[in-house]
């Protein structure tokens, strides 16, 4: 196994989970969360989560910092700053990945202010933040929002020199494995995602799974502590990638519990995906995938594995 990430970064043990609180109605750049809906998501949360995990750096960031200083809540943030396409990715399997070069130029630009964002909000905020992330999944074959592994790297050393909490960068698992050896140089600690279910694995093949996606990132880099910043399981789909068959509110609540027990065993910091579904998310199909992620559904009410998790409290 990897490095103690608890003991390199000398934090108290607990769970983590990645929280994004748009609600039917609202999406990024649009209308975002008010206090009022983001205080009633963190006291839930903070029943059962340490650490949260939140995307982006902005209006949504804010307001969850807002409220866990003024309601005094004991939650600590690994904040990200998501970065946008740099460069055209034909290899992405949907609509998207190509854009033209005053989009590119655009992107650039908004991504050096992003970054400049996250370092404010880390510098302001070092008692609540406790890691950076510079990036989500904007490396690998088929993201739709491709940069550069180097200009990433050249962001992880901005905000490297200017801030106290360590500083990663959130990717596929197997990106890591087969590139990306400059940027796991330069980053403090290794976050992986790991999503058996896309790759149409069983229930009963899960964890495994998991478990050999991050032991082959830790045997690769034995120097880094490796955190995995998603793994989960879907709820509903569309067929869209994911076999309808293979996704229920049982199998949600069979991977969560094995997946938890793994990591509480082996002192691994692993942020499960996701809080709260989010209607906002892929095509407007209902049963889209990427909407049925949460253990919560998108009005607060507990999935299987919550209700099971209560009744063990």
């Amino acid at each position: 196994m990897a490095i103690n990430i608890y003991k390199e970064l000398n934090l108290p043990k607990g769970r983590a989970i990645c929280y994004s609180g748009f609600r039917e109605g609202q999406q990024p750049g649009g209308i975002y969360p008010s206090y009022e809906e983001v205080k009633e998501d963190l006291l839930l949360l903070s029943k059962h989560w340490k650490y949260l995990r939140l995307f982006d750096c902005d209006q949504h960031a804010s307001t969850v910092l807002d409220v866990i200083q003024k309601e005094k809540l004991d939650l600590k943030i690994m904040l990200g700053a998501y970065i946008n396409a740099e460069m055209n990715n034909f290899n992405c399997p949907w609509n998207g990945g190509v854009y033209t070069e005053e989009q590119l130029e655009n992107n650039k630009a908004e991504n050096l202010r992003k970054v400049q964002q996250l370092i404010g909000m880390a510098q302001k905020n070092e008692q609540i933040i406790f890691a950076l992330s510079v990036g989500n999944e904007a490396c690998v074959e088929w993201t739709d929002h491709y940069v550069p592994e180097s200009k990433v790297q050249h962001y992880v050393q901005l905000v490297k020199d200017k801030v106290k909490q360590p500083v990663s960068f959130c990717e596929n698992y197997l990106p890591w494995l087969f590139k990306l050896e400059n940027l796991a140089a330069a980053v403090d600690f290794i976050s992986i995602h790991t999503y058996p279910v896309w790759e149409y694995k069983h229930i009963s093949e899960s964890l495994d799974y998991t478990i050999a996606n991050y032991a082959a990132v830790a045997k690769k880099f034995p120097d880094k502590a490796v955190v995995i910043t998603e793994a989960g399981w879907a709820t509903n789909s569309n067929g869209r990638g994911i076999n309808p068959e293979n996704v229920n509110e049982e199998f949600q609540k069979i991977y969560f519990e094995r997946l938890m027990e793994w990591a509480d065993e082996n002192n691994i910091l692993c942020f499960f995906f996701e809080a709260f579904d989010e209607y906002w998310k892929g095509s407007p199909e209902p049963l889209e995938p990427e909407k049925h992620w949460g253990l919560y559904k998108i009005d607060r009410s507990p999935k299987r594995a919550i209700k099971s998790l209560n009744q063990k409290k």
